[in-house]
């Protein structure tokens, strides 16, 4: 593949798409970067596919840009060999062979027989070329999914949840696939509304909630925003509220409660330095327990700070 850094680059810049009353996108802007798997991230209804059929030209914005190595979707001179995309699970007819399925499409690509052929089996489909559709498993289904997009060697991938319904094996497969399309410098857009799903194979990821951004980094830096948190359980509420005040963790409390006893969970704090402040103050502890906040914690914080005050009945597409 020979193509430029600037062809890959997919530029959403300040997106907004309403249906009637309700708005789906709103004001949102990101890039995604050749060379990288990015995640798009968001729950089920944050506007992701919305998105993503704005910027393969099949719904029309209310306003902004979603472009593709500069240019729009309809733009595109040779569209089907710049982009891959697979936004829904894909159909099959399953009286045709995996080689036929793809025999389909592959006039509409510009491709024949042979390149058919190479991308079944880049996706392990090869032995099964000549087997009916019918008897696939899902993996088997999703793998033929992904070599129709791959027919034309396209330099930019979009994916809404390619993960969807796969075995553990499937993940695995599926994620190094992925790494070995980016390593080839294509551009790797994966959306998914869970980011544990995701979070060892992308390298980007932005998040929205409610149709707009609320983050956007390598993973590493969203990583980096984890914090640890103690929980302490302690049979003397007034020793343990005054602790906790003296401290200066009030800010940095989590809900919880048990009855007969006091319950408080203090984030940013290591369980070591509760132990010893509990124990400078003559506090007694029942339990003193430090928990991980991992990727997807911060993940469900970021997005349930935006869609908490959801109206109801509203939704994002």
């Amino acid at each position: 593949m020979t193509a430029t850094t600037a062809d890959g680059v997919i530029a959403v810049e300040h997106l907004t798409k309403e249906f009637g009353a309700v708005r789906a996108v709103g004001d949102l802007s990101f890039t995604v970067r050749p060379g990288r798997v990015t995640g798009f991230l968001g729950p089920n209804g944050a506007g992701k596919t919305t998105t993503l059929r704005i910027l393969l030209g099949l719904v029309r914005q209310t306003a902004g840009t979603a472009t593709i190595g500069g240019r729009t979707y309809a733009e595109l001179r040779r569209p089907m060999r710049t982009v891959g995309a697979a936004l829904e699970a894909a159909s099959f007819h399953p009286g045709r062979s995996a080689l036929d399925h793809l025999r389909v499409y592959a006039p509409q690509v510009g491709v024949g027989d042979a390149r058919c052929r190479e991308v079944l089996d880049l996706v392990g489909l090869g032995p099964v070329a000549d087997r009916r559709v019918g008897g696939f498993s899902l993996g088997m289904r999703q793998r033929l999914g992904l070599a129709t997009t791959l027919l034309g060697g396209p330099r930019v991938l979009v994916l809404d949840e390619p993960a969807n319904g796969l075995d553990p094996e499937g993940i695995a497969w599926l994620r190094r696939m992925l790494r070995y399309l980016a390593d080839e410098g294509r551009t790797v857009l994966v959306s998914s509304h869970v980011l544990s799903e995701v979070e060892q194979t992308v390298d980007d990821v932005v998040i929205i909630a409610r149709g707009a951004l609320v983050h956007t980094s390598p993973l590493a830096e969203l990583a980096a925003l984890a914090e640890p948190s103690v929980r302490v359980v302690s049979p003397d509420a007034a020793g343990l509220a005054e602790l906790i005040t003296r401290e200066g963790w009030a800010d940095r409390l989590d809900g919880e409660s048990r009855p007969g006893v006091a319950v408080a969970v203090v984030r940013r704090v290591s369980a070591a330095e509760v132990g010893a402040r509990a124990y400078a103050a003559g506090l007694e502890v029942h339990e003193l327990v430090p928990r991980e906040i991992g990727l997807e914690d911060i993940f469900l914080r970021l997005v349930g700070e935006r869609t908490a005050d959801v109206p109801a009945g509203r939704s994002r597409r």
